[in-house]
């Protein structure tokens, strides 16, 4: 019996199931039930035994190689900024991508996984979402390194990602706000549960902090990262009392819907109000006032996690697997000092 036969026997011996178990565990077969297969599986890691791809021959065709893209919607202008990164980076290597949507709240992960097992792609980039522990584990036994692209929360087993300073991304809106002269600030940040989301804010609030600007938790709330989050919120902080002379939205989107609520109430932009978004899109230079955002290098955060994650399944390994890029500002038509009844 050869020494893999024997790692085999011995976990199916300690797992209580049979060595033909073990082999469809390692092959991604779905006929095994959820908690057998997560038992075997960390058996296996804890062995040290992950799925090996067959080197191929001269006679058998190239292989493809293989890239999951997985996204909680593939929808808007940013997904559609992600999508053609990662494809750009993804053509450099000579790979392929498959696109897949996650759902807003992970519904569809487990398709995904189920998927990603039998396919077997050389890896996997997930956008703006999580992956739970177990997830994780079948990743590794499997063979499928994994990269962040903007991790929405901190990964308890520390995947490798790739995002942006969104903490100093937050600062240099409200840096920029204040030097204005700005000093009641509505500020509309992304779901509470996304950690990018989260710093924005935090960094915002840090520079009023320090800057003597008085933060009134009035002026602060919280919407989904589209046109209408934005709308809707924005329409509660310009029915304050006085209202603020600036809003910053923590994406472009919201700094849209913005927009439409300052037409709707009959505020010039940026006499009366000034904006500034989150992400740096396309979409900023096609709307009037051309719109003040802070842009995240989106090009460069996907290639880098596209060549991080292709150096992870050649068995390279990188001492930079947690990479956050600068943001800048880019300063358009959208701000201006304080208008006269501000």
């Amino acid at each position: 019996m050869s020494d893999t036969q024997t790692t085999l026997a011995a976990i199916a011996a300690e797992a209580g199931v049979s060595q033909p178990t073990v082999s469809k565990v390692l092959n991604g077969r779905p006929d095994v039930a959820p908690a057998t297969r997560e038992r075997v599986e960390q058996l296996l890691l804890r062995a040290g035994y992950v799925r090996r791809r067959r080197p191929s021959t001269g006679a058998e065709t190239p292989r493809i190689l293989g890239i999951d893209l997985a996204l909680p919607l593939i929808v808007g202008p940013w997904a559609t900024e992600i999508v053609r990164g990662v494809e750009t980076a993804a053509r450099g290597h000579g790979a392929v991508v498959s696109l897949f949507e996650l759902g807003e709240h992970n519904e569809h992960a487990d398709s995904w996984l189920e998927s990603a097992i039998t396919r077997s792609p050389a890896a996997a980039l997930l956008v703006f979402t999580t992956l739970s522990p177990q997830r994780q584990r079948r990743l590794r036994a499997r063979g499928i390194p994994c990269v962040l692209i903007d991790p929405a929360a901190d990964e308890i087993e520390e995947l490798p990602s790739v995002g942006s300073s969104n903490f100093q991304g937050g600062r240099t809106a409200a840096r920029h706000l204040i030097d204005l002269g700005h000093e009641r600030i509505g500020v509309i940040g992304g779901p509470t549960e996304q950690l990018a989301c989260r710093a924005r804010v935090a960094g915002f609030k840090d520079v009023m902090g320090t800057s003597g600007v008085p933060i009134d938790p009035t002026l602060f709330g919280s919407a989904p990262m589209s046109v209408e989050g934005g709308y809707e919120q924005a329409l509660r902080l310009l029915s304050l009392e006085p209202r603020p002379s600036a809003i910053f939205a923590s994406s472009d989107l919201q700094a849209l819907g913005v927009y439409r609520a300052a037409v709707s109430l009959g505020l010039a932009i940026p006499g009366d109000l000034s904006v500034v978004g989150y992400d740096g899109l396309p979409v900023c230079d096609w709307v009037s006032p051309e719109l003040t955002s802070v842009a995240q290098p989106l090009a460069e955060m996907t290639a880098q996690a596209v060549d991080l994650a292709l150096d992870l399944a050649s068995g390279k390994r990188s001492n930079h697997t947690h990479v956050d890029l600068t943001v800048r500002l880019q300063v358009r038509r959208s701000t201006s000092p304080p208008g006269p009844s501000s």
